[in-house]
């Protein structure tokens, strides 16, 4: 029985990530002509834009026949802005494949590339590419990586005395094992790499098709296939659009079985495909470990689980906002294509403004605002522009505090008391619910949790939304006659604003900004001017490294002083510095009192998020403002104001 294997290709953008996919197809017998990414022939580089560019822009999917295993093949782009697809095939792959390019070495991207494999905890094989390049050295390639990434990643081009006594010395047991003089069995070796205790590196030319064929038999050899449950579970990846617009979403089964013309998440399915390329056959049914695109589906999104699988969460988000403009278009048939593609990248994250009849995007860079324009142009014959962006800031906490929220308007009535404390950086928003059910019925409790899962909370310095706290439900009330649908959701928003304007008034709210890491490399002429560069944005850096007569400068600065740099550096080195940069996180802002001035929001006067409550008397609902909320509250606090 062939066992089925789902492994991906990741890699820095230029390492040969596509050529490897061809060359490895090739070999198994897959395909029969070698295409180029340069010739715009490349077998997984299907879209026009991908043959114009030559890089890879979306994930795609073939399948490739070894001796022992039948292995779906998935591609991902390979550019830092195109991350978050990248991210989410990393999801439901059993292994992947990281390429690193013998003349680059590690990058920076390769790093981020290696933290989210960790992250997902993939077990990992390394390729390193281009190794018949005049100047580079196996050695010191491998002792890179070693540095960079694990010294577990070790060298399986020879199974020697030393190869096997590496593999020993990466778990104590085996280590044990080998000083004995037992045998170390293949399956020993498998597991250590499903555990991420070692990781096989291999070394080749793609393009010249050297040490495909030993890769091959590789992994082959040293990859076992998962054990699934008979419950099912899945896991959705990706959405897309065939030629026809039939929208399909790409499907992993990591339980059980899927059939067609079934119900998923209460949709039913219309067609199974299994493609190949750009071909795909219609399946009746697929079982665990398998991958499959689903028509008929309208409501599924990348990272959606189902069955006993968790929905989960990117980590890789944009920190840019861009307008739209619409030039000659029409501004709704703009707004059409660019949900179009929201659906298919939910990160974009489309708002339209009725009231400023304004479209804006969110994006990783300038290489996805540039994408973007042609894939308006090319699928939906649309010419439009996109203006300056600015950057998306976000907001957090310092100490904790206790918020409430009351509403009760004529016949309403709900109060609700929330713990906001301050959590780990990058974090996001965490909610626990800490209130008993003496307290508030079961009921209550589900729509108060509900309410606080539903909506992106805004902060009250710029109305940018909340991260790295966590709300715990403490307590509240509710009336048996009075209490409506609506009601504890109103107060449920009012209390996080109310307590966020209590850290206000005490000066404990920080504005968080994004940053980027980054690896400049120049010439030694030029490392002045780098270094007052980096100074002048507020960035930090290590000790310069210097390699020959270049120099490395390796940091962190803010994405709003940064984000145009790349520019500069290709003119300040006449085209031959090389800069690359990732999203870090976010970072207290450099300049925040500053951009607060210049934004001037005012969260009182946010009547969509207001922090103040309503209250009834006489027979009449009045507004309390927030500052005034706890001396007039029902519920008593748990933790009172200082």
């Amino acid at each position: 029985m062939m066992k089925k294997i789902t492994t991906g290709i990741v890699a820095h953008v230029d390492a040969g990530k596509t050529t490897l996919s061809e060359a490895l197809l090739y070999r198994a017998g897959n395909i029969r002509n070698l295409g180029r990414v340069d010739n715009g022939d490349a077998f997984l580089d299907t879209q026009q834009l991908e043959k114009k560019r030559g890089i890879t822009i979306f994930s795609h999917e073939a399948k490739l026949t070894t001796d022992d295993a039948e292995i779906t093949l998935l591609d991902t782009p390979g550019h830092v802005d195109f991350a978050f697809q990248t991210e989410e095939v990393l999801s439901v792959l059993d292994y992947a494949i990281l390429v690193i390019s013998a003349t680059d070495g590690v990058t920076s991207y390769a790093k981020t590339l290696w933290n989210l494999l960790e992250k997902n905890h993939v077990p990992v094989f390394i390729f390193v590419n281009k190794i018949d390049i005049p100047g580079t050295n196996k050695g010191q390639v491998l002792t890179d990586i070693q540095k960079s990434l694990s010294e577990n990643c070790l060298d399986f081009s020879q199974e020697d005395q030393t190869f096997y006594e590496n593999v020993a010395s990466a778990d104590d047991q085996l280590l044990e094992k080998y000083l004995n003089g037992e045998e170390i069995m293949n399956s020993d070796i498998q597991n250590l790499i499903v555990q991420r205790k070692i990781y096989p590196v291999y070394f080749g030319s793609a393009l010249k098709l050297t040490g495909i064929t030993e890769f091959l038999a590789g992994f082959d050899k040293w990859t076992k296939e998962k054990e699934y449950s008979p419950d099912f579970s899945a896991r959705c990846f990706k959405i897309s659009h065939d030629k026809n617009g039939e929208r399909l979403s790409w499907i992993k089964i990591l339980g059980g079985k899927l059939q067609a013309k079934t119900e998923l998440a209460g949709e039913k399915i219309n067609q199974l495909r299994e493609y190949n390329g750009e071909k795909f056959t219609t399946v009746v049914k697929v079982n665990a470990g398998e991958i499959v695109a689903a028509t008929g589906l309208t409501k599924t999104y990348p990272g959606q689980g189902f069955g006993a699988t968790d929905a989960k969460e990117a980590s890789l988000k944009p920190v840019l906002t861009y307008k739209l403009n619409p030039l000659d278009e029409d501004i709704h048939a703009c707004l059409m294509a660019l949900k179009t593609l929201g659906d298919e990248n939910p990160q974009l994250h489309v708002t339209w403004s009725e009231h400023l009849q304004e479209l804006r995007v969110q994006v990783m860079g300038k290489i996805q605002l540039e994408i973007l324009k042609q894939l308006l142009q090319e699928r939906f014959t649309l010419t439009v522009d996109f203006e300056q962006g600015s950057i998306l800031y976000k907001e957090t906490i310092a100490q904790p505090v206790e918020g409430v929220g009351h509403f009760e308007p004529l016949r309403h009535y709900a109060e609700v008391h929330l713990l906001l404390e301050p959590g780990p950086r990058n974090s996001g928003v965490v909610f626990e619910n800490n209130c008993s059910l003496e307290v508030l019925t079961q009921n209550w409790q589900h729509q108060i949790m509900t309410a606080l899962k539903s909506k992106e909370h805004l902060g009250v310095l710029l109305g940018t939304p909340i991260t790295d706290v966590k709300i715990t439900l403490l307590g509240g009330k509710g009336s048996i006659v009075h209490s409506v649908g609506g009601d504890f959701r109103e107060a449920t928003y009012r209390a996080v604003r109310q307590g966020l304007m209590e850290l206000k008034e005490q000066d404990q709210l920080i504005l968080l900004e994004p940053w980027y890491d980054f690896r400049l490399e120049v010439s030694q002429e030029h490392v002045g001017r780098a270094l007052n560069d980096i100074q002048r944005m507020s960035g930090q850096f290590n000790s310069p490294e210097n390699k020959g007569d270049r120099t490395i400068i390796e940091g962190s600065a803010p994405v709003s002083e940064m984000q145009d740099y790349a520019a500069q550096v290709r003119g300040y080195t006449h085209g031959d510095g090389i800069f690359e940069c990732v999203v870090k996180g976010y970072l207290p802002c450099h300049n925040a009192q500053e951009i607060i001035e210049q934004k001037n929001y005012d969260p009182v006067s946010d009547l969509e998020n207001t922090p103040n409550s309503v209250f009834c008397s006489h027979g009449a609902g009045h507004t309390v403002t927030w500052d005034k909320v706890p001396e007039t509250a029902h519920y008593p606090y748990t933790y009172p104001l200082k």
